[in-house]
Parts: structure tokens; C-alpha cells; sequence
């Protein structure tokens, strides 16, 4: 294994726009949830007619659809983000949109399905006034304490924000802005760590998980996990996911 400022080097300087987790390829790996969200909006997206897509990223989840619906759309607020989905949707005809998801520049009733995987934080009400009635919400959220293992190795316990994102939550939210909740599933996925430059490289790239994440700050920290994985002994944490499906009322 290469030196800890090698690999620490690296994983500065490599590229962490979008929404694509191929650089981590032999350095991590995490289980996926058994609904397989990519497959299953893919069969969505080949049957509506007009579909937008929230916080898309740099489009990858979208660009995994053989078949787009005759109108679609995604929106994203991060810039360096929309450059890579529009890059990557571009020549595939997909309006690509800047905008935040808590005001989505759109008429109401404006698209037959909506979905988003990962949103920042779901704006129930703008979700159900873009959407025709009847029309489906289809999302995978990041559930609960999410990673939580990495994120107090660095910050200590968070045990306020081990309770944000429950699945009930949520629900109750999208109910009340006039949606009926048809599915919720989760999941609890392990996610293991295998060199500090894949540590550093999540770090930067979900930038939420540790605020303000310099490795200057925490340098005691990231040696004891370099210390540990150059024993052979992997970084494990658990991502935790939910399936949402809705639909709005008529």
C-alpha cells in the first residue's frame, strides 16, 4: 500500500463532482438495497410521458435508463453538478434545470412522475404541485444515522441528528402535502473502508457528513484509520436507505 500522504494527496485532488462513486472502485464497497432503485426507475421511466428528476447530481442514475420518457427533466442546485448532467443528458435531449428543490421553477401539475435518489432534503409540498393528480413519486432517501459510525468517529455522538430522516417522518410530511404513501422499505447496507484515500475521497464528496472537512483538523484521526486498514482491518459503517412511493391525490 502506498504512503498515507500518497494516498492522502490523491484523494485531495481527485475529481468529486457529480453524482458517480466510480473512483472508490477497489478502495470501498457498499451493499445495495434488495429493491434495486436504478432498475426499478428505469422500468418507471420507460412508461410516463413527462418525468423530472430532483438533486439528479450529474445525471448518472437517469443516464441508466435505456428508455426516457418523450419529455424529460432534471433539476440540480450544486453548478459544477448541473455541468456534468447536462454534459452527460445533453445529447440525449433531457432539459437540464438549475434550480434549488425547495422552489422548482415549474407550472403545477407539470410532470406524471417525479423521482429523486438521495434528495437533499425533500420538499414534499413542491413534489406534489408539480405533479399531475395521480401522478408518482419515486425515490430512494437516505434513511436515519446514515453512515453515522464515520461520521462520530470525527465529530463525537450526534444523537440529535441520529433521529433526522426517519422513514414515519417522511411519510407523515408527504401526507400532509397531499400525497398517499403507497410504499416504504428499508435497509441497512455495510459499507467497508480499505485505504485512508478512499476515507478522505467520501469526505469531500459528502461534504454534509463532516461540515468544514479539512485534513489539517483531523490528522490524529485519519493516521489511527491508516494505521488500522494497513493492519488489513477495513473501516465498516452502515448506510441506511428508504424506498418511497407515492402518489397524488386526485
Amino acid at each position: 500500500m502506498r504512503t498515507f500522504d500518497e494516498l492522502v494527496t490523491e484523494a485531495q485532488s481527485a475529481d468529486v463532482t457529480g453524482w458517480g462513486f466510480d473512483w472508490l472502485d477497489g478502495r470501498a464497497t457498499e451493499e445495495r438495497p434488495l429493491w434495486r432503485y436504478s432498475a426499478l426507475l428505469a422500468r418507471r421511466l420507460s412508461t410516463a410521458t413527462a418525468a423530472l428528476d430532483i438533486d439528479t447530481g450529474g445525471g448518472e442514475v437517469v443516464d441508466e435508463a435505456p428508455v426516457l420518457p418523450p419529455r424529460m427533466t432534471v433539476s440540480e442546485a450544486h453548478r459544477p453538478n448541473v455541468a456534468v448532467a447536462r454534459y452527460r443528458l445533453g445529447p440525449r435531449g433531457v432539459d437540464v434545470v438549475e434550480a434549488d428543490a425547495r422552489h422548482l421553477p415549474f407550472a403545477n401539475g407539470s410532470f406524471d412522475l417525479v423521482s429523486s435518489r438521495h434528495p437533499v432534503s425533500p420538499a414534499w409540498s413542491e413534489i406534489a404541485r408539480v405533479l399531475v393528480p395521480g401522478g408518482t413519486y419515486v425515490a430512494q432517501h437516505v434513511g436515519p444515522a446514515s453512515a453515522f459510525e464515520l461520521i462520530e468517529f470525527f465529530l463525537g455522538p450526534q444523537p440529535e441528528n441520529r433521529r433526522a430522516r426517519h422513514p414515519d417522518t417522511e411519510t407523515a410530511a408527504a401526507e400532509a402535502a397531499g400525497l398517499d404513501v403507497d410504499t416504504v422499505q428499508t435497509a441497512r447496507c455495510r459499507m467497508e473502508f480499505f485505504d485512508i484515500g478512499a476515507i478522505v475521497w467520501i469526505l469531500r464528496k459528502c461534504p454534509w457528513w463532516v461540515p468544514g472537512f479539512a485534513v489539517a483538523d483531523y490528522l490524529p484521526q485519519l493516521r489511527e484509520l491508516d494505521t488500522q486498514m494497513r493492519r488489513g482491518e477495513p473501516f465498516v459503517a452502515h448506510s441506511t436507505r428508504h424506498l418511497i412511493i407515492a402518489s397524488k391525490r386526485r
